[in-house]
């Protein structure tokens, strides 16, 4: 909303389409991080579909979690590697078990921080 001499104009009754899964949100808010960095422009609405959040939400949702201690470290270090790698850890390798094990407990309390603000179906 924008308020101009005591009015206010709603911008846009678009809320956007919710996330499918929470993990589908992350994806999509680390290569929005990525781009980011590497110098692209993010702007609200320029997207082939609109979103009901910001990619900032979801990484502060995350970043709430950590300072409450429900996430630890390795939850932020496997969140990210495979966020970047745009797939989950596959529990048949063994090398990716432990990764799997902390993506689940990870996403487990993702889920429903990012269902209640409506970032999620």
């Amino acid at each position: 909303m924008v308020q101009h001499r005591n009015t206010f104009m709603v911008l846009s009754d678009a809320v956007g389409e919710p996330f499918g899964s929470a993990e589908e949100a992350w994806f999509w808010s680390v290569q929005a991080q990525d781009a980011k960095a590497a110098g692209a422009r993010i702007a609200a609405g320029r997207g082939l579909v609109q979103r009901p959040c910001e990619p900032g939400d979801v990484l502060c949702a995350v970043d709430r979690l950590y300072r409450r201690r429900l996430l630890i470290r390795d939850h932020l270090h496997v969140l990210v590697h495979y966020g970047r790698r745009l797939m989950a850890p596959d529990p048949a390798r063994h090398r990716e078990q432990r990764a799997h094990t902390l993506w689940q407990e990870a996403f487990d309390r993702l889920r429903p921080v990012l269902r209640e603000k409506g970032i999620v179906q």
